[in-house]
């Protein structure tokens, strides 16, 4: 098993403010899988990402990835494997606005011992011809565009994607999705994303609804639905 979540819990606040916000997830993800994380507000997806990424700590339970357990490693080690293992895309684009395109994913690059080739990245994100323009030269699709490929460069294990369409509208949202459907086939890289969306389901081969910090439904996707076909 790829990654494995085992009994992970994570609670915030103290005495009577304390609020439970994952109550004990397990979880198991193939190698190269598209996993979709679906819920309404609250009920810990984005919490869940983060403590896969290591941005955040769990209370109890643990990760285990390819074998390798997260609690054990000391925050040397952690820093490590986030840099090694993980990309990142936020709903917001966090680019360095006085770095141009191509400058601003070959950021990502520095992070890899074996980064894919940024030229050929910033054709399949049909950015090379903008790759001399700053972030605010370019629509909001452009700069997420470009966020993925900051993300994707170092060529990590796992892509998080935090509700990646939740700032664009419903076209470019396609955009963006088809993309990151196409690094998954192109590079093997496995996709966990969270989202509100109920129609970005049908693209994942494996789908987990969460509500009030639990797992109600883990299943694995008969047929799915190209990213381009989708509709809602």
């Amino acid at each position: 098993m790829f990654l494995e979540l085992s009994q992970i819990k994570k609670s915030f606040g103290e005495g009577e403010s304390k609020v439970e916000v994952l109550k004990g997830i397990d979880l198991e993800i193939e190698k190269g899988e598209v996993c979709v994380l679906l819920g309404p507000s609250g009920s810990g997806k984005s919490t869940l990402l983060n403590i896969v990424g290591g941005i955040d700590n769990a209370d109890s339970g643990y990760i285990s990835i390819n074998g390798e357990k997260t609690a054990d490693m000391n925050e040397k080690a952690l820093t490590q494997y986030r840099r090694k293992h993980l990309g990142y895309i936020f709903q917001q684009y966090n680019l360095i606005p006085n770095l141009n395109i191509k400058e601003n994913v070959e950021v990502g690059a520095y992070l890899s011992d074996s980064p894919l080739d940024v030229d050929e990245l910033l054709n399949t994100l049909g950015l090379y011809e903008h790759r001399h323009k700053l972030p605010n030269q370019l629509s909001g699709g452009q700069q997420q565009r470009t966020a993925i490929g900051r993300a994707i460069v170092k060529n990590p294990d796992i892509l998080l994607c935090d509700e990646p369409t939740g700032a664009l509208d419903y076209k470019t949202s396609k955009e963006i999705l088809k993309l990151i459907e196409e690094v998954n086939q192109k590079y093997g890289n496995t996709v966990i994303m969270v989202t509100h969306n109920d129609a970005i389901k049908n693209m994942a081969d494996r789908v987990v609804k969460l509500r009030d910090g639990m797992v109600r439904k883990n299943y694995v996707n008969e047929t799915k639905t190209p990213a381009a076909e989708l509709d809602w």
